[in-house]
Formats: structure tokens, C-alpha cells, sequence
């Protein structure tokens, strides 16, 4: 099917201007962040939480907008406590938890194709055909994702995006960002991930068509709302224990998504939001902030 440009002025209108802006930026301090980069890919053990408060302080050169960043945070931050908490908080309190894994398991479902594409192109062939696998099981005998079969079956679940796909091609990350709502970026990862992402989602695609952009609006903020519900209580420790709060998310998200363009090699990460379209990445559930840094985050496994 061929994409026309009246079909890109409407539902995905807002993910072609999100990446756009940052269009420009991507290759702007590339050398340096992946300087920045090599200093917090740490060689295995386990993150503790002095190790994140050092981070902080090494990775400040890669964020030259830090003043409009922080305020973006604040705003951020603001939402959440006034809007987003409020409505995690009751969605976990009274949703039982296979409630709210089947919910997320059909959203992570939703997510194949485009882990799929982005696993052919890394050349990820083997990775590949276990996605296909899993969508494939999930979709059947999963009743529509909301049960994960594959897993059970021997098919792992991990999570690709454009953004990794362009760090496996060799693209730096460039400059740190905070996007108002989704939070923390950079100019490659909001180009691929909210740009190019959208081009390799069926649903999407059939949303649009059918002029249903308000569904695809709202699956979107359920999908983000049930990222969020995921980390509300490890968030809540890390803003408790670190010194500096938008530097400890900063810190974090940067080593994160080494992790992940690595495939989990490298760092033990706690979960942090992740509210951005299209990507229902799965993280660990419940056990606190110590037992998250105690095992891999599993959206980069």
C-alpha cells in the first residue's frame, strides 16, 4: 500500500513533526556523546545507586539545553504527580496483576512488526524469526497477545526501535533532550523512534485509513499509561534516594539505551518511563528498586 501525504497530515501527523524538529541536531554533538557514552558503559556487575550519582556528573557535556530541559522536567513532572500518579495509582490498586500483564502483554504484541523490522534491519535474522514467532503464537493461541505463549514455548521477548537501529548502524546519539510528556531523548532516537516507527506498524497504518486517528490517539495514551503504572514505585525510589533527580533520569535513560542498541550486554538497569508511541516495551514487574538493579531490565534482553 502507498503512503500518501494526506494520509501523513493526519493521525501521524504529530510523530512526523516530534522527529522533524530534532532533525536537525542529529549529528550535532555526536563525537563527544559517544565519548560520554564509553565512559558509562560499565563492564558488568550490578549499578548501585553511587554509581548513578557519579554518572551524573560525567555525562553533563552531553546536554547543552540543560536549562530548557530541566524546565520541560519540571512540566513534566508536574503532569505526573497531577495527572498521571493519580490514575496509575488506582489503575494498580484495583486492577488485579494477571489484569494488568494481559493488558500489557496484547500492547507488547501490538509493538511485533515493528521489532521485526527493525531486527532485519540490524541483520538480526535469528532475532527476527523469534519475533515472527511470537507474534505469530501470541496473535493465535495467545488470545490476541493478552496471554504470552511464546515465552513459555522458548521465544524470548525483547523490544527493537529505529533509534537502536540507526545507534547498530553507527549513528551517535547526539545531544540529551527532554520532550514535553515523553520525556527523555535525543535527536536519533526521536527521529527513529517517533518518525520511522509509525511507517512500520500495521495497525497504524489501518487507523489511519479508516480516518479512526482518535482510537490511535487512545491506544497511545493507554500504552504510555501502562508504561507508567509499570515504574511509578521504582521512580519513586530513585527521586527519593538521588541527590539531583533529572540527573539520575538522565544518567539513566543514556545508559539504558546502550544497553539496548547492545542488546543487554553491557548494564543492569533499573525501569524508567517510557512514554513514547508505538513502543510498548516490557519491564519488570514490582519487587522495588533493589531487586530491579538485582536483574537485567528486560526490554533489553
Amino acid at each position: 500500500m502507498t503512503r500518501k501525504w494526506g494520509w501523513v497530515l493526519t493521525g501521524r501527523f504529530r510523530n512526523f513533526a516530534v522527529g522533524a524538529i530534532f532533525a536537525a541536531g542529529l549529528f550535532l554533538g555526536t563525537a563527544q556523546a559517544d565519548d560520554q557514552a564509553r565512559v558509562l558503559s560499565y563492564q558488568g556487575g550490578l549499578v548501585a545507586q553511587s554509581d548513578i550519582q557519579l554518572s551524573q556528573a560525567d555525562d553533563n557535556g552531553n546536554d547543552p539545553l540543560e536549562s530548557m530541559n530541566r524546565a520541560i522536567f519540571s512540566f513534566n513532572e508536574g503532569v505526573q504527580e497531577g495527572l498521571l500518579r493519580p490514575i496509575v495509582n488506582t489503575y494498580n490498586s484495583t486492577v488485579p496483576a494477571t489484569g494488568r500483564q494481559a493488558l500489557k502483554n496484547m500492547f507488547d504484541n501490538l509493538s511485533s512488526p515493528i521489532t521485526f523490522v527493525n531486527d532485519v534491519l540490524q541483520f538480526e535474522f535469528e532475532r527476527a524469526l523469534v519475533t515472527f514467532m511470537r507474534t505469530f503464537l501470541n496473535t493465535t493461541v495467545g488470545m490476541a497477545g493478552m496471554v504470552d505463549m511464546a515465552s513459555e514455548m522458548g521465544f524470548q521477548k525483547h523490544s527493537e526501535d529505529f533509534g537502536q537501529t540507526l545507534g547498530v548502524w553507527g549513528v551517535g546519539e547526539g545531544f540529551y533532550v527532554v520532550l514535553p510528556i515523553l520525556g527523555p531523548s535525543n535527536p536519533r532516537d526521536a527521529i527513529g523512534r517517533l518518525l520511522i516507527d509509525s511507517y512500520f506498524d500495521p495497525l497504524g497504518y489501518y487507523l489511519d485509513n479508516v480516518d479512526a486517528d482518535e482510537v490511535d490517539l487512545a491506544l497511545d495514551v493507554v500504552d504510555g499509561l501502562l508504561e507508567y503504572a509499570d515504574v511509578v514505585e521504582e521512580l519513586d525510589q530513585i527521586k527519593k534516594t538521588s541527590v539531583d533527580y533529572y540527573a539520575a533520569i538522565r544518567s539513566l535513560y543514556r545508559q539504558k539505551r546502550n544497553a539496548e542498541i547492545s542488546n543487554g550486554q553491557n548494564l543492569d538497569l533499573p525501569p524508567i518511563p517510557d512514554l513514547a508511541p508505538e513502543i510498548r516495551s516490557e519491564l519488570p514487574a514490582g519487587g522495588g528498586l533493589d531487586s530491579s538493579f538485582a536483574k537485567l531490565d528486560q526490554t533489553v534482553q
